[in-house]
């Protein structure tokens, strides 16, 4: 039991280290549907386009207990009680959104490895996103995808977000570019 402060205070020290980052505006992405690595908020470029990497708050319902509950995501002291999803900005309000076997065309444009599959990688059959529908994307929303990746869980599933739940974010430290 001596030794027991010098294997509790590492993992203290650690845990306010990831603390502090966190509110620093740092992100840890360890899921394969993007790059696996460290991201940071760009609070100095407010204006988020088409392209962008961001960070999304899943606020959508029942899609985010959904997440929770599949392990897609873990609970976190976001907004929405997650932890963030790193997505890419795919569509913008006005953009035309078409959906095919092949995947999903905005501005008539096939999106990376955006085909819709019906079970995840541990065969449970995925979710149905209702709210994403051929037209044009209306104001307010956005559609974030995985970086070209075709087992991510993003808007294929979930349908739109809100742009007020995107925030920026820069890759710091990438680990694994290809997503190996």
């Amino acid at each position: 039991m001596k030794y027991a402060p010098w294997i509790l205070l590492p993992l203290l020290v650690g845990g306010w280290v990831l603390l502090f980052l966190f509110h620093q505006g740092y992100r840890f992405n360890a899921t394969p549907s993007m790059p696996r690595g460290i991201y940071q908020l760009v609070r100095d470029s407010p204006v988020i386009d088409r392209g962008d990497l961001v960070s999304v708050c899943l606020e959508v319902e029942p899609f985010a207990a959904l997440a929770l509950e599949r392990g897609y995501l873990r609970s976190g002291s976001y907004p929405c009680g997650l932890e963030p999803l790193l997505k890419i900005i795919a569509g913008m309000p006005g953009d035309s959104l078409d959906i095919n076997p092949n995947g999903i065309l905005v501005n008539d444009q096939l999106q990376p490895e955006s085909h819709v599959v019906s079970l995840d990688s541990r065969n449970r059959p995925m979710p149905v996103a209702l709210s994403l529908t051929p037209g044009v994307i209306p104001d307010g929303m956005a559609l974030v995808l995985s970086d070209g990746r075709p087992g991510g869980f993003d808007g294929r599933y979930f349908g739109l977000v809100p742009l007020t739940s995107l925030q920026k974010v820069r890759p710091i430290r990438i680990f694994d570019p290809v997503g190996d």
